[in-house]
């Protein structure tokens, strides 16, 4: 019978050396939190999750409520609607609110499971039902002929490419141009950052173990940990999020608490609808209106052959690489995301063909 009282001899010192080491990495890591959050940060008076817009619920198909709000003026010519990514909400596209609500009609919502829309069942957490969502939300927030730019990141990018799988009807006549940022349109691996000798491992048992964790007991347990995480969250967002060393560390914390929001059983549910994801397919129809494309050169979710080989797959699609920046662009290089934007929709306005006319 094997015994598991005591860990003795060489067993013995690798765990204690193990547990030395990682206790070393903890201390290095606040030493370097204390130290960025001790910098002047002209983001610390930005207030984060706290611009909001006018509140609506539109019920989905299977009558999950998906939170949405709306921002800037209705009699707007066109209508930009947000698609957020993977753990996150609305609230990451707090620049894009800030500044482009003066000039456009936007609208942003939380994707199920996420921020404040409704739990859905497991069974309904695929990037197919999302595409199905954003069709829904379409019809409630912007009905009728009104033309309509959508913007994705990361898994919001899917959900477009899901509706045009669905919808390609919509791709040339409502909606009138997209823009993908640190998005992929097939051969998701959310095991990317893991040392690649680890990688097979890794991505067979992150399905069992998020299940585990998405247990009623299980998901205790993640919440408490992931509440007390502190430094090793803020350094591990960081670097995942962020290109930049120098980004802000109140842009860190933010987003940090957004990813903590979520609920494990979301994470989890989530997880196995990107593996799964391929919409090659649906990209013909978006080849029907301008595309733009953007990434970042160290992006360490999405890597940026993704974005090329997504670009290079959309007929007329623009590709842009952002020197420097990771994956929540939209936080890291807020001015050139707003640009753009209304770069995209000046030219989806310019080369639209208003219904019954010939191109």
């Amino acid at each position: 019978m094997a015994r598991w009282r005591r860990i003795t001899g060489a067993a013995g010192l690798a765990a204690g050396a193990a547990a030395a080491g990682a206790g070393a990495i903890i201390a290095v890591e606040r030493i370097a939190v204390g130290r960025m959050r001790l910098r002047a940060d002209p983001a610390a008076a930005e207030p984060f999750g706290q611009l909001r817009g006018r509140a609506l619920t539109v019920l989905a198909t299977d009558g999950v409520p998906l939170h949405a709000e709306i921002n800037g003026p209705d009699d707007s010519p066109v209508t930009i609607v947000f698609c957020h990514g993977y753990t996150l909400t609305q609230d990451t596209f707090h620049y894009q609110r800030k500044y482009l609500s003066a000039v456009s009609r936007l609208v942003f919502w939380d994707q199920r499971g996420h921020g404040r829309s409704g739990r859905p069942d497991p069974d309904h957490c695929s990037i197919d039902q999302l595409g199905e969502d954003l069709h829904t939300l379409l019809t409630a927030t912007a009905p009728g002929d009104g033309p309509v730019v959508l913007v994705g990141h990361s898994m919001g990018g899917m959900t477009i490419m899901a509706l045009a799988d669905q919808h390609p009807e919509l791709f040339g006549t409502k909606v009138i141009g997209a823009a993908l940022i640190s998005t992929a349109v097939s051969e998701i691996d959310p095991t990317f950052w893991v040392p690649w000798p680890l990688r097979p491992v890794a991505r067979h048992a992150a399905p069992p173990v998020l299940r585990g964790a998405a247990s009623e007991r299980g998901a205790a347990l993640v919440e408490r940990g992931r509440n007390a995480a502190g430094d090793i969250a803020f350094v591990s967002t960081r670097h995942f999020a962020f290109g930049d060393p120098a980004i802000s560390p109140t842009v860190v914390a933010f987003l940090e608490r957004i990813v903590r929001s979520t609920p494990i059983e979301v994470v989890s549910d989530f997880y196995t609808a990107l593996v799964k994801h391929d919409k090659l397919e649906a990209l013909r129809a978006l080849g029907e209106v301008p595309v733009v494309v953007v990434t970042g050169d160290r992006d360490r979710v999405v890597p940026i052959r993704q974005s090329e080989s997504l670009a290079a797959a959309i007929p007329g699609a623009e590709l842009l690489k952002v020197p420097g920046a990771g994956h929540v662009i939209m936080l890291e290089r807020p001015d050139l995301i707003n640009e753009v934007i209304i770069d995209l929709v000046n030219e989806a306005m310019a080369t639209r063909t208003p219904r019954g006319q010939s191109a």
